[in-house]
C-alpha cells in the first residue's frame, strides 16, 4: 500500500504540473463567471415562477370572493322575499367559498415569503457576480501583462522554449562543422606524410607497371655493373 500510495502521490503531481502547464487561469475564470450567470439566471427563472404562481393565487382567490359577494347579495334578496330556505343555502355555499379563500390566502402567504426569500438572494448574488466579474478582469488583465513581460523576458535572455531549440540547434550544426573541420585536417595531414598518396580511386595500374618496368631495368643495369667489376677484378 505503501508503493501504490507514493506512486498514486507522483502521477497526481505530474498531473497537476501538466495541467498547469496547459491551464489558462483566463479560461477559468470565464469559465467560473458563466457559471455564476447561470446560476444568477436559475434564481431569476424560479422568481419569476414563484410570482407568476403567486398572481395566478390571487387571481383565483378574488374570482372566489366575488362569488362569495354574489352568495350573500342572493341570501338578502332571498331573505326580501321570504324565502328563509334559500337564504340558508346561499349562505352555506358562501361559507365554503370562504373557507376556500381562507386556503388561498395561505397559499398567497407562502408564495410570497418564497418571493421575498428569492428576491434576496438573487439581490446577494447578483451583487457577487458584479464583484466577481470586476475582480475577473483585473486577474485576466494582470495575467496578461504578467504573460507579456515573461516572453519578453524570455526572448531577451534566451530562457524561452524556442530559444532553447534553436540554441541547440546551432550548437549541433557547430559540433558537425568542427567534426567535418577535424577530419578534412586529418586526411590532409595524412596526405602530406605520404600515408595517403591524395587519390581517392586507389593506385593506377599503368604507372603501378611503369615503376616495376623502371625498377627491374634498375636491378638488371646494376647486376651488369657488378659482373663487369667482378670479372675486371679476376683478370688483374
Amino acid at each position: 500500500m505503501g508503493v501504490l500510495s507514493r506512486m498514486s502521490t507522483i502521477f497526481k503531481s505530474k498531473m497537476n504540473a501538466a495541467l498547469d502547464k496547459v491551464e489558462d487561469p483566463r479560461q477559468t475564470l470565464e469559465y467560473s463567471y458563466q457559471r455564476q450567470l447561470q446560476m444568477l439566471q436559475d434564481v431569476k427563472r424560479g422568481l419569476a415562477d414563484v410570482v407568476a404562481s403567486k398572481k395566478r393565487v390571487e387571481l383565483q382567490a378574488e374570482k372566489v370572493k366575488q362569488q362569495a359577494d354574489t352568495l350573500e347579495a342572493e341570501a338578502k334578496e332571498a331573505l326580501g322575499a321570504g324565502r328563509e330556505d334559500l337564504a340558508r343555502s346561499a349562505l352555506e355555499r358562501k361559507a365554503m367559498l370562504v373557507a376556500q379563500i381562507d386556503g388561498l390566502q395561505k397559499q398567497i402567504a407562502d408564495l410570497q415569503a418564497e418571493q421575498n426569500k428569492l428576491t434576496l438572494a438573487e439581490q446577494r448574488l447578483s451583487t457577487k457576480v458584479d464583484s466577481f466579474r470586476t475582480q475577473k478582469e483585473v486577474i485576466k488583465a494582470q495575467y496578461t501583462a504578467a504573460q507579456a513581460t515573461v516572453r519578453v523576458g524570455e526572448a531577451a535572455t534566451g530562457l524561452s522554449e524556442e530559444m532553447a531549440d534553436v540554441g541547440l540547434s546551432v550548437q549541433r550544426a557547430q559540433d558537425k562543422t568542427d567534426a567535418m573541420r577535424a577530419r578534412a585536417s586529418a586526411i590532409d595531414e595524412l596526405v602530406d606524410n605520404g600515408v595517403l598518396d591524395g587519390r581517392s580511386g586507389g593506385a593506377d595500374p599503368v604507372t603501378d607497371e611503369l615503376g616495376k618496368l623502371r625498377s627491374g631495368s634498375q636491378v638488371e643495369s646494376d647486376l651488369a655493373r657488378l659482373k663487369a667489376e667482378v670479372a675486371g677484378g679476376a683478370d688483374r
